[in-house]
């Protein structure tokens, strides 16, 4: 990437009156017509707001679904995310570079400039949605794509929100691309991570999930500290050929020494053997917590280092810095941006610290 190159422009066209029924009620997820200019060529679009707590933020997300044609670049749809919380603005997008860095399958981003209407509204992230075309760019089987979207997808026969028995396995996940039968094949992984006898689980499990791939997603978790990743912030994905599940991030803003309002975060909060119930299960077997200690000790060697990860955040950050000079929402905020390379900094060597301290109780 070349630093000086300038951010790719999104210039955004809304019917003022459109325009006016989207801001009437940003809990809406009808979406409205639109027009988007790409490189010079003009799309038809439908526009949405998207997210939950970050619809109330003065700088809005989107959600743009290609309507003429249907499919651009291989994409039907893309996902705008201001990063308004994030001081840094590329949290999320080297979070998910990260992810790719230690063998987990994530989302492509890639930070752009937006225009509504003539005016801009400044330096926006967009990220590949994680459907079937995110399979069929990288030659993967078809299968099932789920998406967690609360603290029920938390592996558990029990709710995460309201403490008591499931009344579907099922509950805390929409499904985004899959046949019917699919959500019956969630149900029953998720009744065998709860149910198959210790004796058996490490004999058994391998048969549900890709136990690699899980254990480099924990890591990744971990290693970034999303508070929320293990109950919330991912999307399952089953290969239709292996069958197997395993886990793709989402949602990684509040990372790397920051929580989802924006605040420090101590690099002691999110623990080492994380938290879900099938995380749990499968630390508690012998062979599988040596392989994730392993791991954790591989990736704190080669990718989990400032020498590893500060030029490349330097390097992303002063690509968007320019830009941010005529966002509207940072331009009066950049002496913040310019010092969260030290809060990141900061984060890893605090998070190290930590981690080697805790690395005994994977033995």
């Amino acid at each position: 990437m070349d630093e000086t190159e300038k951010l790719q422009q999104y210039k955004l066209f809304i019917n003022p009156a459109d325009l006016k029924e989207l801001k009437r009620d940003i809990w809406i997820d009808d979406p409205l017509p639109a027009q988007l200019t790409l490189e010079g060529k003009r799309l038809e679009i439908d526009i949405a707001y998207r997210g939950s707590h970050i619809r109330d933020y003065a700088k809005k997300s989107y959600q743009i679904t290609f309507y003429k044609p249907k499919i651009y670049k291989g994409s039907k749809l893309v996902h705008l995310n201001s990063e308004f919380k994030d001081p840094s603005m590329i949290r999320n997008k080297f979070s998910f570079d990260f992810f790719t860095e230690i063998g987990v399958l994530a989302p492509k981003a890639q930070h752009v400039f937006l225009t509504l209407n003539g005016r801009p509204e400044g330096v926006y992230l967009e990220i590949e949605s994680v459907d079937e075309h995110f399979l069929k760019r990288r030659n993967l089987p078809n299968g099932s794509i789920f998406y967690a979207v609360d603290g029920d997808a938390n592996f558990s026969l029990m709710s995460d929100l309201d403490k008591e028995t499931k009344k579907s396995l099922s509950l805390g996940y929409e499904k985004k691309i899959g046949e019917a039968n699919e959500e019956y094949k969630l149900q029953e992984f998720i009744f065998k991570i709860n149910t198959i006898p210790r004796d058996d689980f490490e004999r058994e499990i391998v048969k549900y999930v890709n136990v690699d791939r899980y254990l480099r997603w924990v890591a990744g978790v971990i290693f970034t500290s999303n508070y929320d990743g293990f109950v919330h912030n991912y999307a399952l994905y089953r290969n239709g050929e292996t069958g197997l599940f395993e886990v793709i991030p989402w949602d990684y803003d509040a990372t790397w020494g920051r929580d989802v309002n924006g605040k420090i975060m101590e690099a002691n909060y999110v623990p080492i053997r994380g938290f879900n119930t099938l995380t749990a299960r499968i630390l508690a077997v012998d062979t599988f917590r040596k392989q994730y200690k392993t791991l954790l000790e591989e990736i704190m060697q080669e990718k989990f280092t400032t020498e590893f990860i500060v030029p490349r955040v330097e390097k992303l950050m002063r690509h968007i810095r320019p830009s941010l000079e005529q966002d509207p929402y940072k331009k009066n905020h950049l002496s913040e941006f310019d010092q969260e390379i030290n809060i990141i900094k900061d984060y890893i060597e605090e998070r190290r610290a930590y981690l080697q301290r805790k690395l005994y109780k994977l033995d």
